[in-house]
């Protein structure tokens, strides 16, 4: 067979019909978040001002690129869709309306939470409770430099040094390279030989060293710079923002092994509580350590990046000034679930991602097979961490504003939600579950609510905005009811939860039935033999 006839078979019919569909809803989008035009068109506008149609036009907006990823189009109408619906028509409608552009930059952090969140639940099988601390720590590593926050911390320095110096800069940078190339040699030397109790406790002693020596290093860093307190009283320069978007994924790596080193012995049901804790610790220290993190006050401004030629094609596109940081976040986190996807989909094909299911389905079996379980684990939380920790960022510039409160465990738990209710294993799915989550959270079911807050006939106590949680923990009781394995299921996880469904059943062909009877004799599991004689199963 030829590749041509493996092919999927494109048909004209759905081609003309996804580039139908996408012309006509990007038309009702441009036109109902255009505030000019719905002020002309009398009922016609009102009726598209209503919180529910606003809502049904942007999520039937959004199923284009579903449409596109799903049906057997055209290769080119498939490319017309998702970069037309992506990089022109919703910038466009994002012009005349902005939270359209917030949302879209909302719906894709969830959607890279998500897929990092994929990688420890779906591929790896370890039920994570406190993802949001990773997503934590990425904001508060620009945070709290990217703002005033970073003169006070200075200053406080200044004022008590101890005895730190450029002598203890240097403790603290040989402490970190020795401790940290103690922990790599460690690591390949039992990759090669079985871990023994002095392998084990090293590892872990240089884990502290590592710690210890950051620490330290930190400490001088901010004392030797607390005399340029005064110059840096809005925090560092914006031209920082790429430094620590780097820095942001390594210090949720960093934060994602050191949480995984003692918790990942276990599994189940224990290591969704301990990791929950985890995830509670790292809030509770954010709202505790009033210096760094200004306590539940929250840090405010937080700086974006600032590139001065995006900007001046940003005006000439017609944006107004205070709308440049929200388009230029747009487009640079289109580019990092780019990335992300890219860096997933190569991850579930090679070695490490075999090993991540392996894991998942049998830990004794990946084991017996020469699995490195520790290793393997501690990869996969310290990626997902990354994905998290360069998100978290992300979102403390575009909402200029951070507090313990944007991070606790509901947060946690929805981008759970989106990962099981768009299918684990999934990378479309996961995707799809974000942006219908995200949807149901911010645009749909705060929409119904406002749109019926004045129905007289409504009881207030059963108000849609008032049963919002409730509307939307039935829906996923509905989804896990009817279709457990997700939106967009994975078809290797498909497989395994309608196992059932897929066996042939031919106890009626046998006389199985003759174990819930007092008389009869079995024969075989399979198809009962006619004569005594006979061999068993149905075998000649």
């Amino acid at each position: 067979m030829t590749a041509a006839l493996k092919s999927p078979k494109v048909t004209p019919d759905r081609t003309i019909l996804l580039v139908l569909f996408f012309i006509v809803t990007s038309a009702f989008l441009l036109v109902s978040h255009n505030g000019d035009l719905l002020g002309q068109m009398g009922p016609v506008g009102t009726a598209l001002k209503n919180p529910i149609v606003e809502a049904l036009m942007v999520s039937l907006f959004l199923a284009n690129i579903l449409f596109a990823y799903l049906w057997k189009a055209a290769p080119w109408a498939r490319a017309l869709v998702g970069v037309g619906s992506l990089l022109f028509v919703l910038p466009a409608a994002g012009r005349e309306d902005t939270s359209l552009l917030d949302l879209s930059i909302q719906i894709m952090i969830f959607a890279a939470l998500a897929l990092g969140l994929n990688i420890v639940v779906g591929l790896a099988g370890l039920l994570d409770l406190g993802y949001v601390a990773f997503f934590a720590v990425g904001a508060y590593t620009w945070g709290i430099v990217g703002s005033p926050r970073f003169a006070e911390i200075l200053k406080y320095f200044g004022e008590n040094p101890g005895g730190t110096n450029s002598g203890t800069l240097a403790i603290g940078l040989v402490l970190t390279a020795v401790t940290a190339a103690s922990m790599l040699y460690i690591s390949r030397l039992t990759a090669r030989t079985a871990p023994t109790a002095a392998t084990t406790w090293s590892f872990r002693l240089a884990s502290v060293g590592v710690v210890a020596g950051v620490i330290l290093t930190v400490r001088a860093l901010l004392v030797l710079l607390a005399p340029q307190a005064d110059g840096l009283a809005n925090g560092l320069n914006a031209g920082f923002f790429w430094l620590f978007l780097a820095l942001s994924i390594f210090a949720a790596a960093a934060v994602g092994v050191l949480i995984g080193l003692p918790v990942l012995k276990l599994k189940g049901d224990y290591l969704a509580i301990i990791t929950l804790g985890l995830g509670e610790v790292i809030r509770v220290l954010a709202n505790n350590l009033d210096l760094y993190s200004a306590g539940s006050q929250g840090i405010t401004p937080i700086k974006s990046a600032s590139v001065p030629w995006f900007d001046a094609a940003a005006g000439a596109l017609g944006f107004a000034p205070d709308q440049y940081y929200l388009l230029f976040l747009y487009a640079l986190v289109l580019v990092m679930i780019g990335l992300i996807l890219t860096v997933n989909v190569r991850l579930d094909r090679s070695r490490i991602g075999r090993a991540w299911i392996a894991i998942r389905d049998d830990e004794v079996a990946a084991q017996a097979m020469g699995v490195p379980l520790m290793q393997t684990k501690l990869i996969a939380f310290a990626t997902g961490a990354s994905f998290a920790g360069v998100m978290g960022m992300i979102f403390a510039a575009k909402q200029q504003f951070i507090s313990p409160e944007s991070f606790v465990l509901n947060q946690s738990i929805a981008i759970l939600s989106m990962v099981i209710l768009g299918g684990m294993g999934s990378f479309p799915g996961v995707i799809l579950g974000a942006a219908v989550v995200t949807l149901l959270n911010l645009r749909i079911l705060p929409g119904l609510g406002e749109a019926t807050a004045n129905i007289s006939w409504i009881p207030q106590q059963a108000n849609p905005g008032q049963l919002q949680r409730l509307i939307f923990g039935a829906i996923l009781v509905a989804m896990m009811l009817l279709r457990p394995e997700g939106l967009l299921p994975n078809r290797r996880r498909q497989l395994e939860l309608h196992h059932d469904d897929n066996q042939e059943d031919e106890s009626a062909q046998g006389n199985a039935g003759a174990l819930g009877t007092a008389t009869g004799d079995v024969y075989s599991a399979g198809y009962a033999p006619a004569k005594e004689d006979d061999k068993a199963g149905g075998s000649r």
